[in-house]
């Protein structure tokens, strides 16, 4: 190993796909950091990474999970981000602000594809990253070998993968590893340090092959190293691990470490390659072009209201020494807080590098940079929230708490902007969008748990709309006598179907004074009001009214009068016009990699689809874009079935594209629907 070094605090998150063992990598990493005494499991819900209840409950990661271990005299935050896809943006901010990411994976070839994103997402932002195979222990039974193992994640990652282990085999069983730097063997031993031991006669050779593809992989990036391989001479190990630092710093390779978490093997490992090779606060600093104005500097990367303690701004502090009271961006500190999960261990200081919460800054949000001089800017390279895929629409199950539920959802979309709530005005829902199905669930929850708000869900109303196929002409009189004055009003309107996307149009032919100036504007608004909801109980659109003409009296006419015959005649008039129902049609784009894209095509046309054709997705190499036209109504669960038949690697993005006729039974179904609804207010 390398001459040991003083760092100061540094960051790691521990990335990868749903169930490929993160949380428990943490809990191995902080028991063999001395962080914690007794190692807690998934399964029995006590990790110190999964410490929400909704975790706990669903056995899986739903929200990055901060840890703080000492190792060798030097201080770790870890990062447990989810694996889920739909919980993807929470990893992506705490992958920002970390020094150096751990990708976690199974050893399963066949898996292998749905590390893709991520990879693009590190190597896009230039994230240093290590690559940690865990659950080797089942390698051998599966039959599985190394190297086919590393072609189909290789195949993944634009960056040269670097093995720097190689495992040795009782039979079916890894019983340890070779490393190639050292060029030592040693020995697992189950929930302890492994041991030294000779190298393996069965692996020499294997050794030697994967050393050499180490140093030629290396040598790609130092022309000395080069010149050595060239002229036979073997590089110094002080060298090789110097040039590992310096091409993990600069994302130039992933090196390749094995082990199994679940039995503690090959952990002590990664955090000795942790240790020396990873970089400091500084470079992610720089990486992330943090303006270093003021004397102290942090960064908000997640923020958590806390059910008790309120708000908590979880941050990385880029330079200086934050003390408790101090005023940064122009909030005050009330409170320093070091995470272990959800427990909290108050600090009067935090100093460079160190991640930590800072309590009750209201007026800072996630993703801000902070400094002592009131400076409070948005991080110049942040990630944008991803484009919602699945909404639900909400209510409170009681009255009285729709004002407590709009204030609480604000405060969900706060800690995870992949939230986000809109109140549509045409079906009178307030709809709470997110990442599927899991993603809103999980908001459920919490709205319920934290909030003690009750809610109830249900799929959002399709914006339906109706128009007309034919013209007509309407007269309607509205004649009322009460005592005194009375009411009265009479007109005679055209009613026209306008081409599709004109919307609403009215006009006037009133000639000889019949229905006076001043009420001609009054039947406009009682046409306008019946068009909110039309024979078939859906807004009209695409429809032209004309006055032609009427009658007035001089003592008992008025503007509501006018209002009322106008609304008479539309609704008296409209059903006579072969009314049909329009839905909404939105231009989908599917992204998903090139093996799927027949599936995704067939997914389009089972959903009454209309394909306008597919090309390679730009930047993505391996990866299509299909376009298509399909209904609103089919698109609710479509991330479901494609998430399904992608290995959860495929998205879309939707927009309004225009309204088309709808007939038959599913025309007959949204109006029967639409009239329950209506006459359940």
């Amino acid at each position: 190993m390398p001459s040991t070094r003083s760092a100061g605090p540094r960051c790691a998150a521990l990335v990868g796909p749903y169930l490929s063992g993160k949380t428990t990598l943490m809990e191995s990493l902080l028991f063999a950091a001395g962080a914690v005494s007794r190692k807690g499991s998934v399964k029995d819900g006590n990790t110190v990474g999964d410490s929400a209840p909704e975790a706990r409950a669903r056995k899986m990661s739903v929200e990055v999970g901060l840890a703080t271990a000492e190792y060798l005299g030097e201080r770790w935050t870890f990062l447990d981000c989810p694996g889920s896809v739909e919980l993807g943006a929470e990893a992506q901010t705490s992958l920002m602000v970390a020094d150096v990411a751990v990708v976690v994976c199974e050893p399963v070839p066949d898996k292998a594809p749905m590390l893709a994103p991520l990879f693009k997402f590190l190597d896009d932002n230039g994230i240093p990253h290590i690559l940690f195979i865990n659950k080797v222990d089942s390698l051998g039974t599966q039959e599985i070998r190394v190297r086919d193992l590393m072609q189909a994640l290789q195949a993944v990652s634009s960056r040269p993968l670097v093995l720097r282990e190689v495992p040795t085999r009782d039979g079916d069983t890894i019983t340890g590893y070779v490393d190639l730097v050292s060029e030592r063997a040693y020995h697992y031993n189950p929930h302890a340090p492994s041991n030294l031991v000779e190298v393996p006669a069965t692996v020499r050779e294997r050794e030697q092959t994967a050393r050499q593809e180490l140093l030629e992989a290396l040598s790609d990036f130092d022309d000395s190293l080069l010149e050595q391989l060239l002229e036979d001479v073997a590089p110094d190990k002080e060298e090789i691990y110097r040039q590992l630092a310096k091409d993990l710093a600069s994302d130039l390779i992933v090196p390749v470490f094995i082990g199994s978490a679940e039995n503690d093997n090959g952990v002590r490992r990664l955090l000795k390659a942790l240790r020396h090779e990873a970089p400091e606060a500084e470079a992610a600093a720089a990486r992330l072009e943090i303006p270093l104005n003021g004397n102290i500097v942090v960064q908000v990367f997640k923020t958590y209201h806390a059910p008790h303690a309120g708000k908590l701004s979880f941050a990385r502090v880029w330079k200086g020494t934050v003390s408790d009271g101090q005023t940064l961006g122009g909030d005050r500190v009330s409170g320093i807080y070091r995470m272990q999960g959800h427990d909290q261990h108050k600090l009067s200081s935090a100093s460079t590098g160190e991640v930590v919460a800072l309590g009750r800054m209201e007026h800072v949000a996630t993703g801000e940079v902070l400094d002592d001089q009131g400076g409070k800017v948005k991080a110049p390279l942040w990630p944008d929230p991803p484009a919602p895929v699945y909404a639900l629409a909400v209510s409170a199950e009681q009255r009285s708490d729709e004002v407590k539920l709009t204030g609480a959802i604000a405060k969900l979309a706060e800690e995870d902007p992949a939230f986000s709530v809109t109140n549509n005005a045409d079906t009178g829902e307030i709809v709470l969008w997110g990442q599927g199905d899991i993603h809103l669930q999980l908001a459920m929850d919490r709205l319920r748990s934290k909030y003690n708000l009750p809610v109830r869900s249900r799929m959002p109303a399709v914006a339906y709309r109706e128009t007309i196929r034919k013209p007509t002409a309407q007269h309607a009189r509205f004649k009322r006598q009460t005592g005194g004055h009375g009411q009265f009003a009479d007109v005679q309107v055209e009613i026209k179907p306008l081409p599709r996307g004109s919307g609403f149009a009215y006009d006037e032919k009133v000639v000889g004074g019949v229905v006076p100036r001043q009420f001609i504007p009054a039947v406009e608004t009682g046409v306008k009001e019946y068009l909110v909801q039309g024979p078939l109980g859906f807004p009209v659109v695409d429809v032209a009214v004309t006055l032609i003409s009427g009658q007035f009296h001089a003592v008992d006419s008025s503007e509501q009068a006018f209002k009322t015959a106008g609304r008479m005649a539309m609704s008296e008039g409209m059903p006579k016009c072969e009314p049909v129902l329009l839905e909404p049609i939105l231009q989908v784009t599917i992204a998903a990699p090139t093996e799927f894209t027949p599936k995704v095509q067939r997914l389009i046309t089972g959903r009454r689809g209309q394909i306008l054709g597919f090309d390679g997705r730009p930047g993505w190499e391996g990866w299509d874009e299909v376009k298509a036209l399909m209904p609103e109504a089919e698109v609710h669960d479509l991330i479901v079935e494609l998430r399904s038949l992608t290995l959860g690697l495929g998205f879309f993005t939707t927009s309004f594209d225009h309204l088309a006729e709808l007939t038959g039974r599913l025309a007959d179904r949204a109006i029967e629907i639409r009239q329950s609804s209506v006459a359940a207010q």
